[in-house]
């Protein structure tokens, strides 16, 4: 429950981006980055080291309208577009803009789970590149972004952690997340993007 939250929250945040300038680098997105209609499908997996399926599926998001504007489905929800691309004012934030090769920064996230579980992450993050990449829907220019560090909890959960996104300005957000957590491996992957002609 408690890593699904993390994962949920990382992966909200994460889908908020723009196109690459020139330069190579991508700023934050703007409402009106996105599209009526716009939809992304990723399949996840989660396994323990001893081969415990601890999760497996897949995960659909949709721009809809809203009675404020646009929204995106994420689960059972939906979350105005305005929440998500506002800007994180944090000194560590989990996506450090404009981001280009080479940048560098901590990350630092506090939360609770469902279940009144706290915990936190402490990462250091670092864009490695900007190549093709290629998932299952296809081929991206895509930033390697690599976070390494620790995420704890109350009831006594302590791991080392690596989490590696590939995230492609093209569509706006992450093609493949994989994370090493303690005993645990997560991969999850865009199988599907499409968007109104």
């Amino acid at each position: 429950m408690k890593f699904q939250f993390t994962i949920l929250l990382s992966v909200i945040i994460f889908s908020a981006c723009d196109s690459p300038k020139k330069s190579n680098l991508t700023q934050q997105p703007i409402l009106e980055d996105y599209q009526l209609g716009e939809q992304w499908v990723w399949k996840y997996k989660g396994v323990t080291t001893e081969g415990e399926v601890r999760s497996d599926g897949t995960d659909t998001r949709t721009i809809v309208r809203m009675d404020e504007g646009l929204g995106m489905t994420i689960g059972n929800d939906t979350i105005p577009l305005a929440e998500i691309v506002k800007p994180d004012e944090s000194e560590t934030p989990k996506y450090d803009w404009p981001l280009e090769v080479g940048k560098k920064w901590k990350y630092e996230n506090n939360w609770t789970s469902q279940d009144g579980t706290t915990g936190a992450q402490n990462q250091d993050a670092e864009v490695l590149s900007y190549q093709e990449e290629t998932v299952e829907a296809g081929t991206f220019m895509a930033y390697t972004i690599k976070y390494t560090g620790k995420t704890t909890n109350s009831r006594g959960y302590n791991a080392d952690e690596e989490e590696i996104w590939l995230y492609a300005p093209e569509v706006k957000t992450f093609i493949k997340l994989t994370q090493s957590q303690g005993d645990f491996l997560y991969v999850e992957e865009l199988i599907e993007y499409s968007k109104p002609k």
